[in-house]
């Protein structure tokens, strides 16, 4: 634009000094865009200069590696990314800058290559995060298997213990564990024929009697005042003093039993499945009681991580806070479960409700589960399965005891799927009652049952009892000679394989002479005799007459 003027009006001074202001423009531009270049190409340099220098200490980083397995942390706390953050792109870029680029490529390429791998995220401790406990330093772990832990499950200190001290009781746990596998398998081979227990397991139940005599005799005045000294100066921030409360066999089966569960949470905390303080419902508000949680649920995350849940007891619709289940409490008309009122006596009353047609209420009730069920896989297909749920009635309601789920049509006849009895319930009957409502369902329906495996720990329990109870009703009642296992199944509506498991475990089948017999144990009729007068009339039970039912035709 310029020249064009220059040659045009070529006598003006005006223009002169315009065309010289322009030149010397140019002349600027080219001297910025020079130092430009020249600045990239020395910053080029550079990170080809730090990348090289890198190659070097590879040693270095290995061998930091090696004392510590975790990634650096960044000052956000959070693990560096894997790529280089170099910016090595120009639009401008000439043939020798592309050059440059090249080796800078070749040289970081041979560099990550000698980098240390590092280890998946989720398998690294967090050194941000610390025990919750008062005073602890998060070094050993409960199970004695772990360097550090961030969870109250697995502090040592809370549990008024050192690490070297979990150190030992792993090994010595360890060391038991394989004693008694090792009995498991040799006594497993001839289960049937060997009903009689050996001269050592003889020897070791009078040893465990002996240790338990002692049991029940109560504290002294000086240890009562230890423990209320301990209780004064921790609270809830340790576990209570547990020494002299029971024996020590007893106490010795609850620390394994405490070691066992911290050491599922810490597999599920390595893989990922939960986090150490987030997204685990701690406690839910339930009607008129605050439960602790046992296991985690998939609720909702914007829920999850509150760590505190607001159920509605009815509808068991769950809420964020405080005044949401006010509010909601107020407007809310349901005051049992949806369905049909199947039996009632007295105050206790079980509907059926479909997962087909109430999806929503069910859903609910499986999570809501699901914080005391192990096993439980089952959330939201929902649609196949009937669920009864057993309540208790007063003058505000019909308050959630307990429910079991069976489905529609089973090809191996289950008569449960799930069963839970809610834990403001537990050790009262209610368990019993639920399990004989569904074999009362079974016998309505000709049918033998038996419940869907795995069972959870506190549901084999449960059966357990209830088999060798009406086991032991049927051989108290029975006058004949010949007895059959088959009998029993068809008057009982138990599972044949759950009467042999039954009768193998109170050590009343023998193999005589190339045939199985049942022995009549009066010894333990007499005990469940004795137990049952002791309970009175006033025990739960469930009565056939008040069932009002009839088996679904088809869904």
């Amino acid at each position: 634009m310029p020249r064009r003027r220059q040659r045009h009006m070529a006598g003006s001074g005006s223009d002169a000094t315009e065309d010289s202001d322009s030149s010397a423009e140019r002349e600027q531009t080219n001297s910025s865009e020079s130092d430009g270049n020249r600045t990239k190409r020395q910053r080029l340099t550079r990170a080809s200069t730090r990348l090289s220098q890198s190659s070097h200490d590879t040693a270095d980083l290995k061998q930091a590696a090696d004392q510590d397995e975790s990634p650096p942390l960044t000052p956000t706390g959070n693990a560096p990314s894997s790529e280089s953050e170099l910016d090595i792109s120009s639009p401008n870029a000439s043939h020798d800058e592309s050059q440059v680029k090249d080796q800078v490529n070749r040289d970081s390429d041979k560099d990550l290559s000698h980098r240390p791998k590092r280890r998946r995220c989720h398998e690294t401790y967090n050194f941000n995060m610390k025990c919750p406990t008062p005073g602890c330093n998060s070094l050993g772990h409960l199970t004695g298997k772990h360097e550090r832990h961030f969870a109250v499950s697995g502090c040592p200190l809370y549990h008024n213990l050192s690490a070297d001290e979990c150190k030992v009781k792993a090994v010595s746990r360890e060391k038991q564990d394989e004693e008694m596998k090792g009995q498991e398998e040799s006594n497993s081979r001839h289960a049937t024929r060997h009903q009689t227990p050996t001269s050592k397991q003889s020897r070791y139940k009078e040893q465990v009697a002996e240790m338990r005599k002692g049991r029940n005799s109560g504290l002294q005045k000086e240890q009562k005042e230890k423990h209320m000294e301990h209780r004064q100066t921790h609270g809830n921030t340790r576990e209570p003093l547990l020494e002299n409360i029971t024996s020590d066999y007893d106490l010795e089966l609850f620390r394994k039993a405490q070691a066992r569960a911290s050491e599922d949470l810490e597999k599920l905390r390595i893989q990922g499945q939960i986090t150490e303080g987030s997204n685990m419902i701690k406690t839910i508000l339930f009607g008129r009681y605050e439960l602790d949680t046992w296991y985690h649920s998939p609720y909702p995350e914007e829920y999850a991580r509150l760590g505190r849940l607001y159920v509605c007891e009815f509808c068991l619709k769950y809420m964020k806070s405080q005044t949401i289940l006010r509010r909601h409490m107020a407007k809310c008309v349901w005051k049992h479960p949806p369905g049909d009122e199947v039996y009632r006596k007295g105050s206790i009353s079980v509907f059926e409700v479909d997962g087909k047609k109430n999806k929503i209420y069910c859903q609910n009730l499986c999570l809501l589960a699901k914080l005391f069920l192990d096993h439980k896989t089952l959330y939201y297909d929902v649609e196949p399965f009937l669920f009864y749920v057993m309540t208790e009635a007063d003058n505000t309601g019909c308050h959630l005891v307990g429910y079991f789920s069976k489905e529609k049509n089973s090809f191996l006849n289950y008569n449960v799927s799930c069963i839970l009895t809610m834990p403001q319930y537990m050790r009262q009957g209610f368990g019993k009652m639920l399990i004989d409502f569904s074999y009362l369902l079974s016998k309505v329906e000709e049918k033998v049952g038996s419940p869907e495996r795995p069972l959870s720990d506190l549901g084999l329990i449960s059966y357990r009892s209830y088999w060798k109870e009406v086991l032991l009703r049927y051989m108290h009642n029975f006058q004949g000679k010949e007895i059959s296992i088959k009998e029993i199944s068809q008057e009982t509506a138990v599972n044949p394989v759950d009467i042999v498991s039954t009768l193998q475990s109170l050590q009343m089948l023998k193999y005589w002479k190339g045939k199985h017999l049942v022995l009549k144990r009066q010894d333990l009729i007499d005990e469940w005799k004795a137990k049952e007068v002791k309970r009175g009339n006033g025990n739960k039970t469930i009565d056939p007459s008040s069932l009002k039912w009839t088996p679904p035709k088809g869904t």
